[in-house]
């Protein structure tokens, strides 16, 4: 699953995209059907990056893309919009760790609508289900004591930048 780039706006419904970043912020788009664009001003908005959320746990925090693992493999997930009881009963299955006190119902529908935003989206496809990256062909390199059979075949030397010096 990678999260990377998913950020949650206070004070903004749903999930965004970050698109790029300025000097002042980053761009964002929804990752609604509306695909709606957002500026975000660093010194005014609070982004909150969801690959690096976590849950208070009792002994350990929990990380939110542990939870998201375990709700997939869940059998029946309830509503975002279903009553406290069923929210906690169903966290309890998913994260039998988190602190019951410090994690209210209104976290746990939060994370449930997230889950519901991301759950067909491709990056929240895993990296055994995803499509195989073409990687770069691997370069064999020559034992360390072996001398190159040409000059042509030795490696250049390096450069040194020389400090100059200020008087």
């Amino acid at each position: 699953m990678n999260l990377q780039a998913i950020v949650s706006v206070a004070g903004k419904p749903g999930l965004w995209k970050a698109l790029a970043q300025n000097k002042t912020g980053f761009v964002l788009e929804s990752l609604d059907d509306k695909k709606t664009k957002l500026v975000a001003n660093l010194s005014t908005a609070k982004l909150a990056a969801l690959d690096e959320i976590t849950i208070f746990g009792d002994y350990d925090d929990i990380k939110l893309t542990d939870v998201f693992e375990r709700i997939k493999t869940a059998a029946n997930v309830p509503d975002a919009k279903a009553d406290g009881k069923a929210l906690r009963e169903f966290f309890r299955e998913v994260a039998p760790d988190h602190d019951e006190e410090k994690v209210y119902a209104s976290d746990m529908k939060k994370i449930l609508s997230w889950y519901y935003i991301l759950k067909d989206m491709p990056i929240f496809v895993t990296e055994e289900t995803a499509a195989p990256v073409a990687e770069e062909p691997a370069v064999e390199e020559a034992p360390a004591n072996a001398e190159p059979a040409t000059e042509e075949e030795a490696p250049a030397p390096a450069k040194k930048k020389k400090a100059a010096a200020k008087k």
